[in-house]
């Protein structure tokens, strides 16, 4: 079996690759890092190591790589063979892709025309599959999408599992936390499809998406932007500052009880969801610099994102969602070396205000409570810097 990965990164390596090869696909991975791309051919393997008490190594084989741009037709052919395609670039790279998709599926429509694939879009995103899609039609003809819709299915997914940025002398080493959750909408898939080992395959992924996206996102940047105001560096030493903890926990909190509510999670079972992903945070074995993880504020400030939906949420339902205020007036103060999004939003603020640039930025007016909650809690915020 045969599987193309997007994305070489340490995710891509360090996550989706592991379990593609573990579940006995051959993966080539695209990526334009040439480095990575010329290591991974020539030597066709690559260790992973568990960032635990043992730091155990694991061994990946049976891969190979191809650079999508300098060699995007050898890149459209592995599609136009594969039995699954997976990618891990970033949701804003997805459109980016498509196009090299988009030339495989035709290519598969000529030689491979009945056999089934899967693609599916591993990224932090609601409906990444489904956005990278779209973008994919777009650069299709309307035979070709009618073929698709029959041979082609692009299955949702929410993945997790925390890879902060690492150097190593070896390129192709990467370390990962042992825990990790890749879970995928088996409603979007055609019967009869291969499993992946280690893959949670669900009938309903919202509730999935929802849980990951509210706790370890929306926890993993309430540490990094109140973190950073306290002067850490790394979330593993935010998080031993009980000021830090405690305001992620009481995050939670509030993003767990919309959870609890909408979804139906059973309160014990949420709640120890919630106590293993702090846990996470604080791993020793990690190093995982806040400005890493508060990176693309403006994103993460943005309505449908981490912040401000389960906020919004909460509001609706007559739930708490003081912390996650806190949570959003923090992020006013992120800063990061080369981060567009830093840029844009102070300039911003410096021009219209907290209150405007709060309103903004979460797609809610300036006289919603949230904001003016958040704005009470970026002036107390800003009188103890």
């Amino acid at each position: 079996m045969k599987a193309v990965h997007f994305g070489a990164g340490n995710i891509g390596r360090g996550f989706i690759g592991l379990l593609l090869s573990r579940s006995g696909y051959e993966v080539c991975f695209v990526d334009v890092n040439d480095r990575v791309v010329s290591e991974l051919k020539r030597r066709g393997e690559y260790p992973v190591i568990l960032a635990s008490e043992h730091r155990e190594t694991l061994t990946v084989t049976g891969v190979t790589a191809l650079n999508s741009v300098s060699e995007p037709e050898e890149a459209a052919r592995a599609v136009a063979e594969a039995d699954l395609v997976t990618t891990a670039v970033g949701v804003s790279i997805l459109k980016h892709i498509a196009g090299t998709i988009a030339a495989g599926l035709k290519l598969r429509k000529q030689g491979n025309a009945e056999a089934k694939l899967h693609v599916i879009a591993c990224e932090n995103a609601i409906g990444g599959s489904s956005q990278l899609k779209a973008h994919v039609y777009a650069q299709l003809d309307e035979e070709t999408r009618r073929w698709a819709d029959q041979t082609v299915a692009f299955p949702d997914a929410a993945v997790d599992r925390i890879v902060p940025l690492q150097q190593h002398e070896d390129p192709l080493q990467v370390v990962v936390e042992p825990f990790y959750e890749w879970a995928v909408d088996q409603s979007q898939m055609f019967a009869g499809f291969h499993k992946v080992a280690g893959v949670h395959y669900v009938d309903r992924l919202e509730p999935y998406i929802e849980r990951k996206l509210f706790t370890v996102n929306t926890g993993h940047c309430s540490a990094a932007y109140i973190g950073q105001l306290q002067g850490y560096a790394t979330i593993q030493e935010a998080m031993k500052d009980e000021k830090v903890a405690g305001h992620v926990r009481s995050v939670l909190a509030e993003s767990g009880a919309v959870l609890i509510a909408k979804h139906g999670f059973a309160e014990a079972e949420h709640q120890a969801y919630i106590d293993t992903t702090l846990q996470r945070f604080a791993n020793p074995a990690l190093t995982d610099e806040v400005s890493r993880v508060g990176r693309s504020p403006i994103r993460k400030l943005s309505p449908g994102d981490r912040l401000v939906s389960p906020a919004a949420q909460a509001y609706k339902r007559g739930l708490g969602y003081d912390y996650l205020a806190r949570t959003m007036a923090a992020a006013l103060f992120f800063t990061a070396p080369d981060d567009a999004e830093v840029e844009e939003l102070q300039a911003y603020l410096r021009g219209a205000g907290p209150e405007s640039t709060l309103a903004k930025y979460t797609g809610l007016g300036v006289d919603h409570p949230i904001v003016q909650a958040a704005l009470r809690h970026y002036e107390e915020l800003n009188k103890d810097r």
